[in-house]
Order: structure tokens, then C-alpha cells, then sequence
């Protein structure tokens, strides 16, 4: 096995979730050659690799890659933290330079680009991961162990809720068009629907009662279980007691109404991440398309209100959105 360091690439460095790739590389020992961002508030690359070349515009970051090729520099890894809608170009820019990809999620918006992504795959020789962080975390993966020595035919039933408050720049951002970010189901839930699928199973039925700028929920049925969800950027529809302690943020899984307890444990998911992928074992095209499947059929479904058993919250009174009053 080679132990010599990864070079890495890195495009969307201005990106919060960015800092958390850059800690996952240097905390395997590898190493950040260069980055890509045509924002340059990038100062945090200097916690952990000021010697990396940086660029703002994405011609004189390919050209100075394949300068790198050229000299004998060769990408291992190109890490992609960049506006949900740009992840499948800059995946195959990736490929085609000869590194493998690494992706957060969703890693694409539809499903027939995971097919593409795969034909390039091929062509390539190269590979594609994605980031599904919450299948490495110690209380899930125990779960999912626990489901699996049931017997079979057994239902469970579940309710997801996941309130993260944004502000008004929320929706002047690219997270606020929904044909760039897929909308609140893809932008916030995706990570959520897929840990459920990995545990419960495919989706048999799949009823939408909102997707509205603010908030989406619906009703699903998996092959083990009955889930109720409803996810919102929105601060009103937090519970009296979480503003109460001036949080902003209110997560809640239970099954058959005991709560799913992880809200530690992540800090070191990313780079959890990396180590199975440089063993390997990174989560796959395959891996994300059930997700990604679920999403887009929930952004393209008919709305149905009092069909399938609806959220509690769905009641919430709607708000306006902020720039169309």
C-alpha cells in the first residue's frame, strides 16, 4: 500500500462546510495543493494548508492543474464543497483530470445525472464519493444494527423533524432558488432521508403535503417503516421552549416514539469520511441514487393534504416569503 500523501484539490473553499474537508485532509495526513473559489474570504485555509495555491477564477485554476499534470504533478483527490447545482460539472472536471472525486451531498440534483456521472466513471477509470457522514455515526450505526436482527414483517413508526433557522439572505443566496439548490427537502433533508432509507429500506409510498420556500413535509412508508417529517428554515415554527433558550436550530428523530439520541458525534464524521475512502470504501454513486431518487420525486410531486398521515407541524401557519410580500 502507497503511504506516501494525497495531493488534493479543492473547489468551493469559501463554503462553511468546506473547513470541515480541510480538516479531514490534514487530519489523514494528506495534503491540499490547491483550491478554487471565486469568493477569496478563504483565510481559513491558513489553519491548515497556507502553502496552497489559490485561485478565484475556474480558467486559471484548470490551467494551472494541468500545468501540475504536465510537470508530473498528479491530483489524487479533487474535493467538491461548491452550490448543489455546479456538483456534477465539477465532479466530471475531476474525472477527466484524472483524480478521483470527492462530493458532499446531494451530489447531484437528479438521477439521470448519477447515470451520467457513471458512463464518465468508466471512461475515466476514476471514482466518485460522496459524503453521507450520519452512516459512520456510533448511535446510528447501531440502530441500523438493531433493525437488521429483527424479524421481518416488523413496522416502525417514525417522525422526523429538523428546524435549522436561516435569515433573510437565505433567500437572496443560490440555497434559495430551488433549481439550484433542489429546495428545502434536497438542501436540509437529504442526509435525514437517506440514513432512514439505509435503515428501514426502499420507499414503497411517497405522499408530499408542502414544499414551499420555508419548510416541506410529507408522509413515506419504507419497507420497515411508517415516517412522518417536516424540515424548516423557518424561526417561527420552532417550539416555545427552544426559543425560550435562544437556540435556533431543533432536531428530532423517534421511533415508535423514543428519540434517536446523537446530537454529539459529529465532529469528526468528515474525517471518518476520508479514512474510508482512502481505504476504499467511500459511499458510491449507487449509494446516494436512493436519496437522490427520493428528492427529486418529492420536488416533482403533486402536493396532497390529508392523504397519509401528516406531521403535527403541517398545521403551522405558512409564511410569506420575505422578498415576494
Amino acid at each position: 500500500m502507497n503511504n506516501q500523501p494525497k495531493k488534493f484539490g479543492l473547489i468551493g473553499l469559501a463554503g462553511y462546510i468546506a473547513e470541515r474537508h480541510l480538516k479531514a485532509i490534514k487530519d489523514t495526513g494528506n495534503e491540499l495543493v490547491v483550491a478554487l473559489d471565486k469568493f477569496d474570504s478563504v483565510g481559513k485555509i491558513d489553519r491548515y494548508f497556507p502553502d496552497a495555491d489559490f485561485f478565484t477564477e475556474f480558467e486559471r485554476f484548470d490551467r494551472h492543474v494541468e500545468k501540475l499534470r504536465r510537470q508530473g504533478t498528479q491530483l489524487d483527490y479533487i474535493t467538491i464543497c461548491t452550490p448543489n447545482y455546479l456538483h456534477d460539472a465539477h465532479i466530471r472536471f475531476a474525472l477527466r483530470v484524472g483524480a478521483d472525486a470527492i462530493c458532499e451531498k446531494p451530489i447531484v440534483l437528479n438521477p439521470w445525472n448519477i447515470d451520467a456521472l457513471q458512463e464518465i466513471e468508466k471512461e475515466t477509470g476514476r471514482k466518485v464519493n460522496t459524503i453521507l457522514q450520519l452512516r459512520l455515526h456510533p448511535s446510528i450505526v447501531a440502530l441500523k444494527e438493531k433493525i437488521d436482527k429483527e424479524p421481518p414483517g416488523k413496522i416502525h413508526d417514525i417522525d422526523l423533524t429538523y428546524l435549522t433557522s436561516r435569515g433573510k439572505w437565505y433567500y437572496a443566496s443560490w440555497k434559495g432558488d430551488i433549481h439550484k439548490s433542489g429546495g428545502i427537502a434536497t438542501n436540509i433533508g437529504i442526509h435525514f432521508f437517506d440514513m432512514l432509507m439505509w435503515i428501514f429500506g426502499e420507499v414503497k409510498k411517497n405522499i408530499v403535503h408542502l414544499h414551499e420556500h420555508d419548510r416541506a413535509a410529507g408522509y413515506m412508508e419504507l419497507e420497515k417503516a411508517r415516517v412522518r417529517w417536516f424540515l424548516s428554515i423557518n424561526y417561527d415554527v420552532l417550539p416555545d421552549e427552544i426559543k425560550a433558550k435562544g437556540q435556533r436550530t431543533y432536531r428530532s428523530i423517534t421511533v415508535d416514539g423514543n428519540e434517536i439520541e446523537f446530537s454529539g458525534g459529529f465532529e469528526d464524521l468528515h474525517t471518518k469520511s476520508y479514512e474510508e475512502i482512502l481505504k476504499g470504501n467511500g459511499f458510491r454513486l449507487d449509494a446516494a441514487r436512493p436519496s437522490i431518487q427520493l428528492v427529486h420525486d418529492i420536488r416533482n410531486a403533486p402536493k396532497q393534504r390529508g392523504v397519509g398521515e401528516e406531521h403535527p407541524f403541517v398545521q403551522k401557519p405558512l409564511a410569506k416569503h420575505p422578498f415576494f410580500k
